[in-house]
């Protein structure tokens, strides 16, 4: 998307971060992307409820509850594979207004040994969000953990849940210049206005040109995950007993070259540099990477990784193999009233070109489980 200087608007953290720039120097796009986000007085995630009609964009929990119910029975499948131990981490990254969970511990009234050895903990660093999860939760009978950062969380068996969390992980941006890649940058015009730019790259062995980025042309933009705040403590968890997690996003299959930075804000996109601290900023994810970054951490031997990885798979191809067309058609002849909009949303998680080939669904175990299910 062009940038038009001229459209910005002036935010509490867009002169925050003009002075700060013009005091410290250009920021990374990685250190943009965490001031926007995370910044302690305007970071987007601090202060805005951002999901749903009245926020800025909807996601799948919000679309059909019958995500969060076979995301539910599928935790239950899960831990009968691990052999139904007595206590288990059922953990949400980034639960949004807590519908996923709600809906998944609904449908887990079916299963009620799991409920008795569930100790849930959502991970939310937003206290705007955990109010809202607080009341969407409320009358669930099961005692509610909050948690800053997944490193948090108690040991033990352990089921994972990340719904469009690895989406918001700030990157690192490169760009091709005829001198060699340099980093992006943002800094401010001769007007005070932000603008991307170039910065020399940091000292050797923090970013380096993967492979497929080798021979791009100048001005191509590659975009540098880092997934070490997941793969790190994921692989943590899973030394000491059995791990399974399951993240589901949009984003490539291949790690590919181009600028998949964006800005949304009241469910439209814009430049990410028009409204910093009041859009949401992501950038789709390279499913590549997550899966090298999670076989590599807490691994001596990368031919004996101490986690495995199933997928990545199309959302459409993961809901259809746990069964959301059965179970639709269950629901509306329940409800009828309301089939039509069952059938609705069941439609938008599964469309072709849309969310269901858009989305993308990983599976992350201990090496001694089974293929997780769906996969």
């Amino acid at each position: 998307m062009n940038y038009d200087p001229d459209a910005r608007r002036d935010t509490p953290l867009s002169c925050n971060l003009i002075a700060r720039i013009k005091r410290d120097g250009p920021l990374t796009v990685r250190q943009y992307m965490t001031a926007c986000l995370q910044d302690a007085d305007h970071g987007y995630y601090r202060r805005r409820e951002a999901i749903g009609r009245t926020g800025d964009f909807i996601t799948a929990p919000e679309i059909s509850q019958i995500f969060g119910e076979l995301i539910g029975l599928w935790s239950a499948v899960v831990w009968q594979q691990m052999g139904g131990p007595s206590r288990i981490n059922l953990i949400e990254l980034g639960p949004g207004r807590g519908s996923l969970m709600r809906d998944a511990l609904r449908a887990l009234r079916l299963v009620p040994d799991f409920l008795s050895a569930a100790n849930v903990h959502l991970v939310e660093s937003s206290e705007t969000l955990r109010a809202a999860q607080t009341e969407t939760l409320g009358a669930i009978d099961l005692p509610i953990n909050w948690h800053p950062r997944l490193e948090d969380v108690p040991e033990g068996p352990t089921i994972v849940i990340g719904n469009e969390f690895l989406d918001a992980l700030p990157v690192e941006q490169l760009i091709a210049t005829p001198s060699g890649w340099r980093c992006r940058s943002v800094t401010v015009d001769d007007l005070d206005r932000l603008q991307f730019g170039e910065i020399a790259l940091p000292p050797s062995g923090r970013l380096d040109i993967p492979v497929h980025a080798e021979n791009a042309p100048a001005e191509s933009i590659l975009t540098v995950p880092d997934f070490s705040e997941l793969s790190a403590p994921l692989a943590s968890l899973g030394k000491s007993a059995p791990l399974a997690a399951l993240l589901i996003d949009y984003g490539h299959a291949a790690s590919e070259i181009g600028d998949s930075l964006q800005a949304v804000r009241d469910h439209h996109h814009e430049h990410p540099l028009t409204s910093p601290g009041e859009a949401d900023l992501t950038t789709q994810v390279d499913f590549e990477a997550v899966r090298t970054q999670i076989t590599m951490s807490g691994s001596e031997n990368a031919a004996d990784p101490a986690l495995v990885v199933d997928g990545p798979i199309t959302q459409a191809e993961f809901l259809g193999a746990l069964g959301i067309v059965q179970r639709a058609s269950r629901l509306m002849a329940a409800n009828p009233i309301e089939a039509g909009n069952i059938e609705l949303g069941v439609a938008r998680l599964l469309a072709p070109q849309g969310m269901g080939t858009r989305f993308k669904a990983l599976g992350v175990r201990s090496g001694g489980l089974p293929t997780l299910p769906g996969f």
